[in-house]
């Protein structure tokens, strides 16, 4: 088993004391459908006992759970933990037999009075119908607690009658208009037609399914400033949504952190700007409705100079992308 790490490393917390808990974490996503990719989307509902803060989260993946990646949380670090499965699984047609066995978020500090999910998309991949896959969850309260979500029922066993029980998801059988992995387009490849306000040219405007459980989506769209004066992107609102933002991932001394820019995105004159996922990106909060392939969501950008323009996000394949980078 190796580790590779986002985050800066820290020493596993070995001496910290098993607390009862008040509430059991839980997925958002109660069920998944064999063979499926999926968000599983984890709710920490508490911290410690005495009120304190969470800081560290572990999830051991289970076996069938594969080619996980985990979402960057402002403010947390994030350890990606690989290793060996215990056979070999077919993804897309290619053999897997190695990836995360383990994700943690660290240096967070989420309050006791809130709550908060922490997220992974994976293929289900081997696991019969009926199953209840087991995820253990370990959370961490500095050097002072620990929760363990460990204890997996035995057949037959009520799950409620356990004190810490492990979250689960319950894998059903696959529908068959499920199938949807004959089509995986790139998901620029029915992107929007050109769009101009001002100086610039609004291009790509394109988005990703949401998978089941996701609890926000994404946006992607290419600027072009063709004038001879900077120009920035201030602002991105969408009426799917309750909350929009624009965001930044990236590596910051041997951690990947995702930030809000609260200043928005400069667009220098004469260059192009391409906003991509695993670079700069919108999220959507509190969407009316996930995500949809074929979908259209609507959105309107304010740049500081060049107003307002609205755009349509075409909406890809859920494994659809487009490579990072930026234009000079």
């Amino acid at each position: 088993m190796n580790i590779y790490k986002v985050a800066a490393c820290a020493a596993l917390l070995a001496s910290v004391s098993t607390v009862p808990a008040f509430a059991h974490a839980t997925f958002v996503n109660k069920t998944a459908e064999q063979d499926s990719s999926i968000v599983a989307a984890l709710q920490v509902p508490h911290g410690c006992e005495g009120g304190l803060a969470t800081t560290e989260v572990q999830i051991k993946l289970p076996e069938g759970f594969i080619s996980a990646k985990p979402q960057p949380k402002a403010g947390w670090e994030l350890e990606i933990i690989k290793g060996d499965y215990q056979k070999t699984y077919k993804n897309h047609g290619k053999d897997v037999k190695s990836g995360p066995v383990e994700i943690r978020w660290k240096g967070g500090n989420l309050a006791d009075d809130f709550y908060d999910t922490f997220n992974v998309q994976g293929t289900i991949s081997g696991v019969e119908a009926g199953v209840n896959l087991p995820f253990k969850v370990i959370q961490l309260c500095a050097d002072k607690g620990t929760v363990n979500w460990n204890e997996i029922a035995e057949k037959g066993q009520d799950p409620h009658s356990l004190e810490n029980p492990a979250p689960t998801i319950q894998i059903v059988a696959k529908q068959a208009q499920g199938e949807g992995h004959g089509h995986d387009h790139a998901m620029a490849g029915h992107a929007a037609d050109v769009v101009k306000v001002g100086n610039l040219e609004v291009s790509g405007a394109v988005t990703k399914a949401m998978l089941p459980g996701q609890p926000v989506g994404g946006g992607f769209v290419t600027i072009k400033n063709d004038g001879s004066a900077d120009d920035r992107l201030v602002s991105v609102e969408s009426p799917l949504a309750g909350r929009s933002e624009i965001h930044e991932m990236g590596m910051v001394n041997d951690v990947m952190k995702m930030r809000k820019l609260n200043d928005g995105i400069a667009i220098p004159a004469g260059k192009t700007v391409e906003l991509t996922p695993g670079g700069l990106h919108f999220m959507f909060f509190n969407v009316s409705k996930p995500f949809a392939e074929g979908d259209k969501v609507p959105v309107t950008l304010t740049f500081e100079k060049a107003g307002k323009v609205d755009v349509v996000l075409d909406v890809g394949s859920a494994q659809g992308g487009k490579d990072k980078h930026q234009h000079n």
